[in-house]
């Protein structure tokens, strides 16, 4: 049996126990499972993604689930940046330990599961110090931050005065909220996809925004529309946010169903 360690927020530990691991990661080919990592004799090395996780935030930390799989069990093994390019090769659980074990250095490399984790395959779950591992990617101490939104931090140490100093061209920062709505408003009824969707790119870099303004975009008859909306949102701390995306949940195009999963996903810690 391999054994490998998950990293998951501390809040679904209970759950995990109880269940198991819910398949909702995007893997290589859009497949949906898990991520983990073997377990090596290097405490830093098996938890090298914990301080990455841990720049995303998680309700009450991170946990760092055991996990044994059978050795015949097929898994996908690769750098992560292998994923995007359909690098990533399909392999045995047993092969996917021997190959990363074998490197000389394995930072960056990952295993995906390409299904759920049942509980009887839970060995234990334990919280996890963020206290090692690499930050955006392997080596990236001594290079030139990156200021576009994906990499940034909201909240983080100096993220602001690094924001001011090193401005992205593309990201930032966004106009006014009255800017934005009179945007979406000169958009007209139900709107302009292309106008209504740079909007919300906008709104999404925001904690909080007018969710009354935005809610009608909810039944706007692009699927595009809708979608954004859902991810510009998701991170908002403003009240009425579970109850404008509740309905999404059902709607009829499979991108915007698909996008309120994740938010949720993302939401319950997994």
């Amino acid at each position: 049996m391999a054994m490998f360690v998950h990293l998951t927020s501390a809040h679904a530990a209970p759950r995990i126990r109880r269940t198991g691991v819910r398949a909702v990661s995007d893997g290589q080919g859009g497949a949906r499972g898990v991520y983990c990592f073997p377990v090596l004799p290097s405490y830093t090395l098996t938890h090298q993604w914990l301080r990455e996780l841990g720049r995303f935030g998680s309700r009450g930390g991170l946990a760092a689930v055991h996990v044994r799989l059978d050795d015949a069990e097929r898994v996908l093994v690769g750098r992560y940046t292998d994923r995007a390019r359909g690098g990533q090769d399909t392999v045995s659980a047993a092969e996917a330990v021997r190959r990363i074990s074998g490197l000389a250095d394995p930072r960056g490399w990952e295993v995906f599961v390409p299904r759920a984790i049942r509980p009887r395959e839970v060995h234990r779950v334990r919280a996890a110090p963020q206290v090692v591992g690499w930050r955006y990617l392997p080596d990236a101490h001594g290079t030139r931050p990156c200021t576009c939104y994906g990499c940034r931090v909201r909240g983080g140490y100096g993220a602001r005065r690094l924001r001011e100093r090193l401005p992205h061209p593309l990201d930032g920062p966004p106009p006014p909220v009255r800017v934005l709505l009179a945007r979406v408003d000169a958009a007209g009824d139900p709107g302009d996809p292309v106008a209504l969707r740079e909007a919300l790119h906008w709104f999404g870099m925001r904690r909080r925004g007018p969710l009354d303004r935005l809610a009608r975009l909810s039944t706007h008859p692009d699927p595009g529309v809708r979608e954004d909306l859902v991810w510009a949102v998701s991170g908002w701390t403003t009240p009425g946010v579970t109850d404008l995306l509740s309905p999404l949940a059902d709607d009829p195009h499979q991108d915007v169903r698909e996008a309120v999963e994740a938010v949720e996903a993302v939401r319950d810690g997994v």
